[in-house]
């Protein structure tokens, strides 16, 4: 462990040199993000391209599912490329993940849809989730750790912040491609195919990554150490083998990464997936909103980056935590009075309850895409309420009891599988599902968010602040970590609690969430996951996480 502290710093002009390497390494990232980000943002296209399979509601939990996959497989990319760069030096190793990054998601937009090739279409494009997770899992450690050791000791916060923003940079880019191309093409066209273009760009992008990164020497720390012979010659031994590194990944993890993740894919993800989904907000609408609350944030990355070399890293980061778990609940309560008010007051003039037995409920999630939700009249009058996002209550009612939908002062019961079979079900379900849908709209609840109805600065107002929140934790995170860790087996010791907390904890939060929502009837219910987790990492943190911020990592 680095413990030797710094004396007083001393000024220190960034050199041309110290320049370039935050330049190049900043922007390969940001490309490299952007490839990684475009699934997400167009992950309502994919359900219905490569998840044609399943029914709507399952569909889009799967492409969430597939696009968490590229996180849970991120873990395994640190530990290879980590070990390769720990190994064989941080420049080549970050220019084998790019390349791995841009032929994937190239290939996501030539991909047939299952409609042409079946099963084939969702097992492939899983298979190229993997890669881009294993490509992204060496990535980050390699870019974090490189600027980091071309840091003077006194400004390590302020020039790793850069890498913090290439993320958010990452989804912006990405977000205004999408725009612009869905704007330039018409919304149908861009249904229809032109969803492809973004990923198809990757390839140019990519061009202009690689000559970039080429240009770069070798991290000096890490030059100086291999010309002496002291790199690690078992680098993942020497991380996770031996107590006195290892006790420092587990106390990184629980202790800063995993709150700084939900916060995170809170902010950046599952935000705009509950406006699309949720609150029926229109896409380009979203993405405008997102790209807006993005670019008003993004300086702050900077901001508490640099702060956290005055301060400390470690209570900004669980200061934001701590700030999440008080203020989501309130916050996501008060994007839905923002963002469809209409929804909003329906919800609160008009309940939603299902009177059924639990035990005679499925969880509203089927992976395999078997369960029709026809066999119980739970089912029945859950599923067209999960699939169109509507909020509801649950009352329980003894077995054998034909489930009830309450809407407002209107009760509606559902067909009782046990007396209609065959085409009469399918014909008996429909037209129990017309009618919720006319009581629904009887009772003031809007198919769609009406643009006019939006109060617009209010949601922007929301979503930056949740932004704010996200540069709060993630500005410093990357600082603390090389810090907290020598220089033989740094790329290895950080990449994995990083790959960990953002690729297991962040990225399977969406899926997560929403499953949450289903499985509920309640939309705020899925913020729980976020909290727990944001509270877990306070305490822990709080007891266990060392302050980092004048350590020097030379050694």
């Amino acid at each position: 462990m680095a413990t030797t502290y710094d004396a007083m710093p001393k000024h220190h002009q960034a050199t041309h040199d110290e320049k370039l390497v935050i330049t190049a390494s900043s922007l390969g990232t940001v490309f490299e993000w952007y490839d990684f980000y475009l699934y997400g943002l167009l992950a309502t296209f994919i359900s219905k391209v490569f998840f044609a399979g399943v029914n709507e509601t399952t569909g889009f939990i799967l492409a969430l599912g597939a696009f968490a996959a590229g996180f849970a497989v991120r873990p395994f990319g640190a530990l290879v490329f980590g070990r390769v760069g720990d190994l064989v030096g941080r420049k080549y190793t970050f220019l084998v993940t790019m390349g791995l990054m841009g032929f994937s998601t190239f290939a996501v937009g030539l991909l047939p849809g299952y409609d042409t090739i079946g099963i084939a279409s969702p097992i492939i494009l899983v298979a190229l989730r993997i890669v881009q997770g294993l490509a992204l899992g060496g990535e980050y450690g390699g870019a974090a750790t490189y600027v980091a050791e071309h840091a003077p000791n006194n400004k390590r916060g302020l020039y790793t912040s850069f890498i913090q923003i290439t993320a958010t940079f990452g989804l912006f880019a990405a977000l205004l491609i999408v725009l612009g191309v869905r704007s330039g093409m018409g919304e149908d066209t861009f249904a229809g195919w032109g969803w492809r273009v973004p990923f198809l760009l990757s390839a140019v992008l990519l061009g202009v990554s690689m000559w970039i990164r080429m240009q770069l020497n070798e991290s000096p720390v890490y030059q100086k150490m291999k010309d002496e012979g002291t790199t690690s010659k078992s680098p993942i031994k020497d991380s996770f083998g031996k107590w006195g590194n290892l006790k420092f990944v587990l106390i990184a993890l629980f202790g800063a990464v995993a709150g700084q993740a939900v916060v995170w894919y809170t902010g950046q993800f599952y935000a705009m997936f509950y406006l699309e989904k949720i609150l029926k907000v229109d896409g380009a609408t979203t993405n405008y909103l997102i790209a807006i609350a993005l670019a008003l944030g993004t300086p702050f990355f900077v901001f508490f980056g640099w702060l956290s070399d005055k301060i400390g890293r470690k209570y900004l980061i669980l200061g934001g935590c701590a700030l999440a778990a008080v203020t989501y609940f309130p916050a996501f309560h008060a994007l839905s009075d923002a963002a469809n008010p209409a929804l909003a007051h329906a919800s609160k003039s008009a309940p939603v309850v299902v009177t059924a037995n639990d035990a005679e409920c499925s969880f509203q999630f089927d992976p395999i895409g078997k369960n029709k939700f026809d066999s119980s009249s739970c089912d029945i009058a859950k599923a067209f309420l999960a699939k169109n996002g509507i909020n509801y209550t649950n009352t329980a009612a003894p077995a054998g009891t034909v489930a009830t939908v309450a809407i407002g002062g209107k009760t509606l019961t559902a067909p009782n599988p046990a007396e209609v079979t065959g085409a009469d079900r399918a014909t008996a379900i429909t037209a129990y599902q017309d009618s919720i849908k006319a009581a629904l709209t009887e009772a003031g609840y809007p198919a769609k968010a009406n643009p006019d109805e939006m109060d617009s600065v209010t949601v922007v107002a929301i979503l930056f602040y949740l932004v704010i929140l996200v540069t709060m934790v993630y500005g410093p995170i990357a600082a603390m970590l090389v810090e907290l860790f020598p220089t033989n087996i740094r790329y290895t010791s950080m990449s994995l609690p990083y790959h960990l907390g953002n690729g297991w904890f962040g990225g399977f939060l969406p899926t997560t969430a929403f499953a949450m929502v289903a499985a509920t009837g309640d939309i705020y219910y899925g913020l729980w996951y976020p909290v727990v987790v944001a509270v877990a990492t306070v305490v822990i943190g709080l007891i266990f996480l060392p302050e980092t911020f004048r350590r020097n990592i030379d050694a």
